[in-house]
C-alpha cells in the first residue's frame, strides 16, 4: 500500500521571512508571548489586568488564535551533567554540595512529572477581506488557492507586522511581552509539534542556512 507524504496533510506550503504561508496562500505571523503568575498579585492588580485585557481585546479589529503548548520536560541530560560535575569535582564541599543538589532534583522529577507551559498568538493575514467561515476556529482553515506574487507577500507581510506590533503594544500594557518568531523558531515549533517525543529530549534536526533567513 502506497503512503502518502505527511505534508500531503499539513496546510502549511512554506515559512519564509518569519511568516507561515499557508496551502491557501494566506499568511500567519506567530508570537511568543510571556506569562505572568495572575494568582500571586493583589486584588487590585488583577482587576487592573483584567480591565487592560479586555479593553486590548475590545481594540482589535481582526481575528487572532491564543494557543498553549503543554510538554513534558525531559531532563535527563542535564542531570547527566551534573553527576559529570559532581564526578570531577576536587573541592570536597563543592562535591558534597553537588550530590545534595542532584539528589534533590532526582526526587523532585520522581515525585512526578515536570510540564512547561509555552503561550503563542497566531495572527491571521488573508489575500481577501476574510475567509469562508471565519472565526477563531479557522484560522488554518484553507479556503481557496489564489496566486501569491513576491509583491503581494511583501505587501501583507508589512501589514501583517503592523498587526503584530500592535498586538506587541496592547500585551505590553497587560504585562506580558510578545516577540515574533523567526523562521528556524518557526520551523522547531511546527517539527517540535509533529515530533513531540524527540522535541521532549532536546532533539532538532539541523536547518539549512537558506531555510533559516
Amino acid at each position: 500500500m502506497k503512503q502518502t507524504p505527511t505534508q500531503q496533510f499539513l496546510e502549511i506550503d512554506q515559512i519564509r521571512e518569519g511568516i507561515v504561508i499557508l496551502k491557501d496562500k494566506s499568511l500567519r505571523g506567530v508570537m511568543m508571548v510571556s506569562s505572568l503568575n495572575f494568582a500571586l498579585t493583589s486584588e487590585e492588580e488583577q482587576n487592573a489586568i483584567i480591565y487592560q485585557f479586555q479593553s486590548f481585546l475590545n481594540s482589535l479589529d481582526f481575528s487572532c488564535q491564543i494557543v498553549t503548548q503543554t510538554r513534558q520536560l525531559n531532563i535527563a541530560g542535564y542531570i547527566e551533567k551534573i553527576r559529570e560535575l559532581e564526578k570531577n569535582q576536587e573541592n570536597e564541599l563543592l562535591k558534597v554540595q553537588t550530590t545534595s543538589y542532584r539528589e534533590f532534583i532526582e526526587t523532585l522529577v520522581a515525585g512526578g512529572q515536570i510540564m512547561s507551559k509555552s503561550f503563542f498568538v497566531v495572527v491571521p493575514f488573508y489575500l481577501i477581506s476574510a475567509p469562508q467561515g471565519g472565526g477563531p476556529g479557522k484560522l488554518f482553515k484553507a479556503t481557496a488557492i489564489p496566486k501569491l506574487t513576491e509583491e503581494d507577500f511583501q505587501r501583507c507581510k508589512n501589514q501583517l507586522w503592523q498587526r503584530m506590533e500592535f498586538l506587541a503594544l496592547g500585551l505590553r500594557r497587560c504585562g506580558l511581552r510578545a516577540v515574533p518568531l523567526t523562521t528556524t523558531e518557526l520551523i522547531e515549533l511546527f517539527w517540535g509539534l509533529y515530533h513531540p517525543q524527540e522535541a521532549e529530549t532536546g532533539f532538532f534536526p539541523e536547518i539549512p542556512p537558506e531555510l533559516s533567513n
